[in-house]
């Protein structure tokens, strides 16, 4: 009876580890999750398919008003249609020189399907990202193609547990300046390791010739040698 409640008890917390880490692996989310501020970025909104009945066949990406994106490009995704929507901007935002009256507000991809067990990833370009911001949450709808509906919009707060349908979250960081510096810095030791590897290869390449040249004479000097004693024999054999 004991043994009985041990594996009972042990079942039931096997299965609560699984209910609730399903959420933490199964949900939309956006990749790479980081991208530097006020820059350009390619992302790709994973879409697995958490369910053993039915294939995903829509999502829709809703982007946040208040930190518009003068630029949204999607990349094509064969067996898929993507629809972009613009909305009106409240305040109008001035991109290398040109003033912009509207922003993306939502992508839909919609006509493929993600069977159960597989996943998708839907790319996109977009910029230029906020220079103000540490994050920016694209609230998503996943839809089955049996009329379930899954909203993934729920935003994650500081010392929380994680939601159970959580948004897909892109983190802004600093841009990194000082990476162009230590490029040049690795580009100048790239250089030296090559001119390094350059200048063995010239020294390798002398000290065969050296080589080469030496065991030329040598042979030069052995055939010459040689020439020699067959001289001398045939002298002596003419004074015979």
């Amino acid at each position: 009876m004991k043994t009985s409640r041990v594996s009972f008890a042990a079942a039931l917390a096997g299965g609560t580890v699984l209910l609730l880490s399903g959420p933490a692996f199964a949900h939309v989310g956006v990749q790479p999750g980081e991208a530097a501020k006020g820059g350009y970025a390619t992302i790709d909104f994973k879409v697995p398919n958490e369910r053993d009945n039915a294939s995903t066949t829509q999502l829709e990406v809703n982007f946040p008003i208040d930190q518009p994106l003068t630029s949204v490009m999607p990349q094509d995704v064969p067996g898929w249609t993507v629809t972009v929507e613009k909305s009106k901007l409240d305040k109008p935002l001035t991109v290398h020189g040109k003033q912009i009256n509207e922003a993306v507000t939502k992508v839909t991809w919609s006509g493929g399907k993600i069977e159960p067990g597989k996943f998708q990833q839907f790319p996109l370009s977009v910029g230029k990202l906020p220079e103000n911001a540490d994050q920016m949450v694209f609230k998503s709808i996943q839809t089955y193609d049996n009329g379930e509906v899954v909203r993934w919009i729920e935003e994650a707060k500081e010392g929380a547990a994680e939601p159970q349908n959580p948004a897909p979250v892109l983190k802004l960081t600093a841009a990194k300046g000082a990476g162009h510096h230590d490029a040049g810095a690795g580009d100048k030791n790239a250089d030296k390791n090559t001119k390094d590897a350059q200048h063995g290869h010239d020294r390798a390449g002398a000290e065969h010739g050296s080589d080469t040249t030496a065991r030329a004479l040598g042979i030069a000097g052995i055939v010459v040698g040689l020439g020699g004693v067959a001289f001398g024999v045939a002298s002596r054999r003419r004074s015979a």
